[in-house]
């Protein structure tokens, strides 16, 4: 099982496998009889008429995108014409000539999709108008195959029989690799999905019950006091439970943190410190949904709520290149680091709800070089660190459908005596918030 991408390797490897292979036939078949520069050049540009036909490949299958991707073959394979239909068998694009023989190659498509094999059909065995001058001689129809099903069928229309047969069975190969990519990448997004839903059915019951206690005790003895929490709890909830996006910024995670850290602070009773240290370089960095504040919880929960003297919880990120290096630590109970391995394994335990999960997703999003770092020992706290990589080709914020909704003030962490801006102006960072964020040097 390949740890990065949580897919079976051996699921993706004969494809590429085949897809390079793919490439190899159309070199080898361009080479023939012309000098090594042409050859080069053939090969490049094959090359570059592949990469750039896969986007296409990997977005789905629809009229628009059949449209691009037979143009870019029939550039690539320098024939007479290429379509593709739908898995029934219905016509989605024909680029190039001929297009008036699509009538008579209809029951060589339906059997192609049927017997998931592939069918040639020679120019004299139809009839055709211009039999002198029709530069079709051969058509050949393909099965695209994904997981043993017809996804499509791919027709190649040229003037020669054996060396268009290979070029279309290598293209094929090539178009099936990336529609399997596709599903791929489709089962990743739903995993991950999946996961961030398990993160959120994971938020502790107890922490919404004595979040409602808290409130409902301030009501009696400072009203200011529990709305303002009442409203700190409904925001912290509303993002913890948004419907869209799989990725947010930093900012966005810190408001999310300081609202449940305000809470808890209220319900410690003044025993939680809270510092927090965040380069201002860092606050547009993208990270996945819901990647810190769990750690900040178990922290809380697991690391100070058994100390009667209570303690403090340092957050800081840094500004480390090319990427932001984030760190949540206690000085709370810790743990023995020979059980690490178990919670890392787990994604939910009765010590430290979603690190396995945490540590995996960051896995699947950023390479198995960005695992979750834990450093522990009994009685001397937990440190649990991030790296992020502050640029990732496909990874930006999603923001949720509710952020036009809301004020200006509540773009801002709330401060003492007001609201201290995530706008990167602060020399040490978010300072002073309503979870008694403390300045660290």
């Amino acid at each position: 099982m390949d740890a990065v991408s949580g897919f079976p390797l051996a699921q993706v490897v004969p494809w590429g496998v085949a897809a390079l292979l793919g490439i190899v036939v159309i070199v080898l078949l361009v080479k023939q009889r012309k000098p090594a520069s042409v050859v080069e050049d053939a090969m490049l540009q094959a090359v570059h008429r592949m990469s750039k036909a896969a986007p296409n490949l990997r977005s789905g299958l629809d009229e628009d995108a059949a449209d691009k991707i037979t143009t870019q073959l029939l550039q690539m394979l320098d024939c007479v014409a290429v379509g593709i239909t739908d898995s029934e068998g219905t016509l989605l694009s024909w680029d190039g000539e001929a297009n008036e023989h699509y009538v008579d190659l209809v029951d060589a498509i339906g059997a192609a999709i049927r017997k998931h094999r592939r069918e040639v059909v020679a120019h004299d065995r139809m009839p055709c108008n211009h039999r002198g001058t029709c530069r079709m001689k051969t058509a050949v129809i393909v099965p695209l195959l994904v997981e043993g099903e017809t996804e499509a069928a791919l027709i190649v229309v040229g003037r020669t029989r054996g060396r268009l047969v290979q070029m279309a069975d290598a293209v094929a190969q090539f178009v099936c690799t990336q529609f399997e990519l596709s599903r791929l990448d489709e089962s990743k997004q739903q995993l991950q999905q999946a996961e961030i839903k398990a993160l959120r059915a994971q938020i502790s019951p107890h922490f919404v019950y004595n979040a409602l206690n808290t409130i409902s005790a301030l009501i009696r003895t400072d009203p200011e006091e529990a709305r303002e929490l009442l409203q700190d709890f409904a925001d912290f909830t509303r993002y913890s439970f948004r419907t869209s996006g799989m990725f947010t910024s930093l900012a966005e995670e810190l408001r999310n943190i300081d609202r449940y850290l305000t809470i808890e602070n209220a319900r410690f009773g003044g025993r939680l410190e809270v510092r927090m240290k965040i380069a201002p370089e860092v606050l547009s960095v993208v990270v996945p949904f819901l990647i810190i504040q769990p750690l900040v919880e178990n922290a809380v929960k697991h690391g100070l709520a058994s100390k009667p003297s209570g303690g403090c919880v340092t957050v800081i990120a840094q500004d480390y290149g090319t990427e932001a290096l984030i760190s949540v630590e206690d000085d709370g109970i810790g743990m023995d680091p020979r059980r690490l391995k178990d919670v890392k394994n787990a994604h939910s335990t009765g010590a430290h709800v979603g690190l396995g999960n945490i540590s995996q997703r960051m896995q699947q999003v950023f390479g198995s070089d960005y695992a979750v770092m834990v450093e522990t020992a009994p009685g001397a706290g937990m440190k649990v660190t991030l790296r992020v990589p502050k640029f990732v080709p496909g990874v930006r914020p999603n923001m949720p459908d509710y952020s036009a909704e809301t004020d200006a003030a509540e773009a801002d962490v709330p401060s003492q005596g007001g609201r201290a801006q995530l706008n990167g102006s602060e020399v040490n960072g978010v300072n002073g918030t309503r979870s008694g964020i403390l300045p660290m040097g």
